[in-house]
């Protein structure tokens, strides 16, 4: 997917110009509006929503893409390596990994993803107030005192502490109807500890810990599940599953119905070192990128294969000025030229999640050819030589692409993550939310999300629009 206008994303149809000079997009009003029929939907960033091609500007130079089809095509195919009866939980913690939870969840949830996993209560509560319905799973316990607005919101969570677990069913024991709906009660999975020493209760206290939930009247165990420590290691991940077995076991023991249970993520089904159990949680393959150092089992090569990458990360310069030799470019100066050359200065930096590690390490393209990174890391820009960049000097409307394709080469975010010596998670789920997010379809904009945007409407316009934006967006369970 080719890269997208900073001015004003555009379709992406073949002979489509691209361009940065901030003229509204065709249909859009006067004043750079989100053009007739927008909408913007209240989440952590306005979600701007519009016919397809009639987006408004960006409000920077640099900018993320997001391929919907790209992330439904993945769901699919993950979905089809997993055996008969095993359900697919779209993991969408840390703003689905930096590519927006939102919209993400929308689509995965459009292509036949039937529940989801977040990390926190707030990042539950959005995909709720966005309209989401489906099961959606908190995996970290949250606070005690939150739990009614758990169960109002019909989150479920997870128990993974004794001390916790028991003020938890202390307080839902207390909640009366008019403190909850009677006909809402809290789902609780109860996390196993493994062996991955960092969280759930032992497999051995399992059954007391289901006793004490079943003895609740407004709670009921959902789920039993683990995390694995380290996917590709065969002997390791076998130990886990095992313990996850025996914790099952035991409740069936006691008379305890068995929940779905779930240990395997990403490199758990690709690695295939661990039997999927009822349920297998996938994030990070999802967003089209296949766990570091993990090798990949052959009965799962094809669909590891044709996974896709769904974020993209360009900008265009904000300069490009011809320096001579001996100019130190940035802070310190880390690096000083050698000879005169033309620097092209992006504007994002370690405040938009490309880390100071990559300091004199990076590479980015542009015009399908590799250019390297020069200078230390600001908060706000990075500086690239396009010294030998051939034809036409390099100029402020050349599209960059720092994680993406452009042409016949790509630069994944596992590469990324090499150059800075982490791992994938880390980098795209670094991408700021002040980065603006474009959202294509079928090779199309139709949403961005940004830190903010100004309508520029009159009153009564904006009171209007906001006004129809509450009635198509009511929340999932209507207006409490």
């Amino acid at each position: 997917m080719p890269g997208a206008a900073a001015g004003a994303p555009p379709s992406r149809g073949p002979g489509r110009s691209v361009e940065l000079s901030g003229r509204r997009a065709a249909g859009s009003r006067a004043g750079g509006t989100a053009g007739a029929g927008a909408r913007i939907t209240t989440t952590r960033h306005p979600l701007i929503e519009a016919r397809p091609g009639e987006l408004p500007p960006l409000p920077r130079s640099a900018w993320i893409e997001i391929d919907l089809d790209a992330a439904t095509s993945n769901a699919r195919l993950l979905t089809e390596s997993l055996p008969e009866g095993v359900r697919l939980e779209a993991v969408v913690k840390a703003d689905a990994y930096g590519h927006g939870a939102v919209p993400l969840a929308r689509a995965l949830i459009a292509a036949g993803v039937r529940s989801l996993s977040v990390a926190t209560f707030d990042e539950g509560l959005e995909l709720r107030q966005a309209g989401i319905d489906v099961p959606i799973l908190v995996l970290f316990p949250i606070p005690p005192e939150l739990t009614p607005d758990a169960i109002r919101h019909y989150l479920s969570l997870t128990a993974g502490d004794r001390t916790l677990l028991e003020r938890t069913l202390a307080i839902v024991d207390g909640l009366t109807a008019a403190d909850v709906p009677t006909d809402r009660n809290l789902a609780l999975h109860l996390e196993v500890e493994t062996g991955l020493g960092r969280g759930g209760v032992a497999a051995t206290d399992v059954a007391a810990a289901a006793a004490a939930i079943e003895a609740s009247p407004r709670a009921r165990l959902a789920g039993l599940w683990s995390h694995l420590q380290s996917a590709g290691n065969a002997e390791l991940t076998a130990s886990q599953a095992e313990r996850l077995g025996l914790a099952s076991g035991l409740l069936e023991e006691v008379g305890v119905s068995c929940p779905d249970r779930h240990i395997a993520a990403s490199g758990g089904l690709l690695g295939s070192h661990t039997p999927p159990f009822d349920v297998v949680r996938i994030g990070l393959a999802l967003y089209g990128i296949v766990p570091e150092g993990l090798t990949v089992a052959a009965g799962h090569a094809a669909a590891a294969a044709g996974l896709r990458p769904v974020l993209s990360l360009r900008a265009r310069p904000v300069r490009v000025a011809d320096l001579p030799a001996g100019t130190g470019i940035s802070y310190g100066p880390t690096f000083v030229t050698e000879r005169p050359s033309r620097i092209a200065t992006l504007p994002l930096g370690y405040a938009d999640g490309w880390p100071r590690s990559l300091t004199n390490k990076a590479q980015v393209l542009v015009r399908g050819g590799r250019v390297p990174t020069v200078g230390t890391v600001a908060m706000d820009a990075i500086m690239v030589d396009v010294t030998d960049v051939p034809g036409d000097l390099v100029t402020v409307d050349d599209e960059f692409t720092l994680i993406g394709r452009q042409g016949q080469e790509a630069i994944e975010a596992t590469e990324v993550a090499q150059w800075g010596n982490t791992i994938s998670y880390e980098v795209v789920t670094a991408m700021s939310g002040r980065l603006p997010r474009v959202y294509y379809a079928a090779a199309t904009a139709a949403q961005m999300r940004t830190v903010a945007y100004d309508l520029d409407r009159s009153g009564a316009e904006r009171d209007r629009l906001e006004e129809a934006g509450r009635e198509e967006e009511p929340g999932p369970f209507g207006t409490e």
